[in-house]
C-alpha cells in the first residue's frame, strides 16, 4: 500500500492566480543530468574510450567505475524533492558510453525500485558518447522513438545560387555549402521519443549539441545548425498535432542568449512573449539572477537546460502543464575546497565526483478533480 501512496502523488497547494479554494494537483518531475564521461572499464575498440580503461590515463578501475554509479544514483533519486518525493519519471542524460552502463545504473539500489526503462541509440560521436532517456514505466509508455543526425562539416565554403550542380545538401541555419563528405563533423545525434504520460501524449527531444572545442566563436555555427535542426523537429511535431506537447532537454553547450536558442529556436525567456507555436526557456531568466550549471574560469553560465512548446504553459492544468524549474545543486554537489571551490564536484584521479555539470529539472502538474 505505501508504494502505491508513494507512486501516486499528489501535491496539494494554493496557487496564487486568484482561486479562493485550494486544488488538489498530480505532479511529475521530468530531469536532466549531463553524467560526464559515464564510462565502463572496457576497451572499446570502434570508440576513443582508452583514456576510460584501468591502463588508461584515468586509471578507471572497477571499484571506480561501481562509484560513479552509486554517485550517480542518488542525485537522480533526489532530484525534485521536497516537492515531490518521487523520482524523476523521465529523465534525459548526455555522456553515456553505451546501454550497458544505463542497465547497470538502473540497477543501482536507490534507483532500482523505479523499474526504469531505458531508451538509448549508439551515436556517431567519436569518443563513443550517447544521449538516452530513462523513464519510469509505471507512468510513461514511449509508442516511437528515433535518432536523428546532426550533419554539420568543417570547412564549408559558400556559394552562388547557380552552381548547383557542384552543391551537397547540409542542415544550415544561413546559408548554402559545399561540403566534402570526410570533413563531417561527427556528434550526436538528437534523440525524439513520443509517448503518453498517464494517457497524455508527449513528445521528448534529448539533446547534447556540438562542444566549444576549438573556440566559442569558431563552433557557434555547429550549435547554432543543432538549434536549426532542433526546431524542424518540434515544427513537424507541431504541424501533425498543432497541440503537441514538447520538452527539449540536454546539454545544449550554449546558453539561453545564445543565438542557437535566440535565433534559430526562437525560445522566449517570458511566457507573455512566447507566441502561439513557440518555445519557451524557463532557464533564462534563472541566467539573468547569476545562477549556473557549470562554471569556467569563475564566470557560471547555464548549457543544461529544459525548454517546452507553448501548448506545455498555457493557463489551464486540465492536463499536464508546466509549473517551475530549478537547477539541483545540493551541497554535496559542490567542490569545497581548492581553486574550483563552489565549482560542481567532478572526477579526479584521486577522486571520484558527480559531474561538472548540475542536473535541471521541472514540474508537470495537473489538477484532479
Amino acid at each position: 500500500m505505501g508504494k502505491i501512496i508513494r507512486f501516486s502523488l499528489f501535491l496539494f497547494f494554493v496557487l496564487s492566480w486568484g482561486f479562493a479554494q485550494p486544488k488538489k494537483f498530480k505532479i511529475h518531475t521530468v530531469a536532466f543530468y549531463n553524467f560526464e564521461n559515464l564510462f565502463d572499464t572496457i576497451n572499446d575498440p570502434a570508440t576513443n574510450d582508452d583514456e576510460w580503461t584501468p591502463a588508461g590515463l584515468q586509471n578507471w578501475t572497477d571499484a571506480k567505475y561501481r562509484q560513479k554509479l552509486k554517485n550517480l544514483a542518488r542525485v537522480l533519486s533526489e532530484i525534485g524533492t521536497p516537492e515531490n518525493t518521487n523520482a524523476p519519471v523521465l529523465i534525459g542524460g548526455s555522456e553515456i558510453e553505451n546501454r550497458g552502463v544505463l542497465e547497470d545504473l538502473i540497477r543501482q539500489p536507490q534507483l532500482q525500485s523505479y523499474d526504469y526503462g531505458i531508451i538509448h541509440f549508439d551515436s556517431p560521436d567519436k569518443r563513443g558518447i550517447d544521449v538516452a532517456l530513462l523513464y519510469q514505466k509505471k507512468f510513461f509508455r514511449p509508442t516511437s522513438f528515433s535518432n536523428i543526425p546532426l550533419n554539420i562539416y568543417k570547412n564549408r565554403s559558400t556559394v552562388k545560387e547557380e552552381k548547383t550542380e557542384e552543391k551537397m545538401e547540409v542542415d544550415s541555419v544561413e546559408e548554402k555549402v559545399i561540403v566534402v563528405p570526410n570533413n563531417r563533423v561527427f556528434t550526436r545525434d538528437q534523440l525524439l521519443i513520443t509517448g503518453f504520460l498517464e494517457g497524455e501524449e508527449i513528445s521528448i527531444i534529448v539533446n547534447h549539441w556540438p562542444s566549444r572545442s576549438g573556440g566559442e566563436k569558431a563552433t557557434a555555427k555547429y550549435r547554432e545548425a543543432a538549434g536549426a535542426l532542433n526546431r524542424k523537429i518540434i515544427d513537424s511535431l507541431q504541424h501533425i498535432n498543432p497541440d503537441a506537447k514538447v520538452i527539449s532537454m540536454g546539454d545544449f553547450n550554449d546558453g539561453p542568449h545564445n543565438k542557437s536558442f535566440k535565433i534559430a529556436l526562437g525560445a522566449k525567456g517570458k511566457k507573455s512573449e512566447v507566441p502561439e507555436f513557440g518555445i519557451f526557456n524557463p532557464f533564462e531568466e534563472m541566467l539573468a539572477k547569476g545562477m549556473g550549471t557549470l562554471a569556467f574560469r569563475d564566470s557560471w553560465d547555464i548549457f543544461d537546460q529544459i525548454i517546452l512548446s507553448e501548448s506545455l504553459i498555457k493557463p489551464d492544468f486540465d492536463s499536464f502543464k508546466f509549473w517551475k524549474a530549478g537547477i539541483f545543486n545540493k551541497p554535496y554537489l559542490i567542490q569545497t575546497s581548492g581553486n574550483y571551490k563552489g565549482y560542481p564536484l567532478r572526477h579526479t584521479l584521486t577522486e571520484v565526483g558527480f559531474s561538472d555539470h548540475f542536473p535541471v529539472y521541472l514540474y508537470l502538474i495537473k489538477e484532479v478533480k
